[in-house]
């Protein structure tokens, strides 16, 4: 079965997005951003709430001209990858992404019963809170880098709910970023 993963970069203090909206603090250095292109190989479908799935259109018509190596390698990943957007306000998609047609735990276990190969990924707090409340991650992927941001939006947003986790892997980067992954006792 296809696993559902969370993965985003956060500060120390747990947060995805400073008090100001500001994610300067995430510009990820060269490893960092290794790690994100061959994590992203993993993915074979990608849910995304509106902010995150509007932030992400930059990849999608940024000149490719302007690009470095490694963000070219990138978009040759992100584009094509299929998306689902979870969008009350949006008419429309565009590029590889759909609307949902229903509810985030009908389209997992939609996608999960779909043949197909790769990890269903969840970009976005509110909606990795919503997946979480519903037990339907199995993975916890954290960019953890040094900085307080003192506010602003959580890596998960508080909910009164215990969950046993699993060390799966740490990886530390020069540039002080931790890699962590936790996967969901079952």
């Amino acid at each position: 079965m296809r696993k559902v993963t969370y993965s985003m970069n956060v500060s120390l203090d747990g947060f995805i997005v400073g008090p100001d909206g500001g994610i300067d603090w995430t510009a990820p250095d060269g490893n960092v951003f290794r790690s994100w292109i061959e994590e992203t190989r993993e993915v074979g479908v990608h849910l995304l709430g509106r902010r995150l799935y509007e932030a992400m259109l930059y990849w999608e018509t940024v000149d490719q001209d302007s690009l470095d190596d490694a963000e070219r390698e990138w978009t040759e990943l992100w584009n094509p990858l299929p998306k689902v957007v979870f969008s009350t306000t949006l008419p429309e998609v565009q590029g590889h992404a759909r609307l949902a047609s229903g509810g985030l735990a009908e389209e997992i276990e939609r996608l999960r019963a779909e043949p197909g190969e790769g990890n269903i990924a969840i970009g976005g707090a509110n909606l990795a809170a919503q997946a979480a409340a519903l037990d339907l991650i199995d993975e916890y992927r954290a960019r953890v880098y040094p900085v307080l941001v003192g506010g602003g939006i959580p890596f998960l947003p508080q909910a009164e709910r215990h969950v046993n986790l699993g060390l799966v892997e740490t990886r530390t980067f020069d540039s002080g970023v931790i890699y962590l992954c936790y996967r969901v006792a079952r």
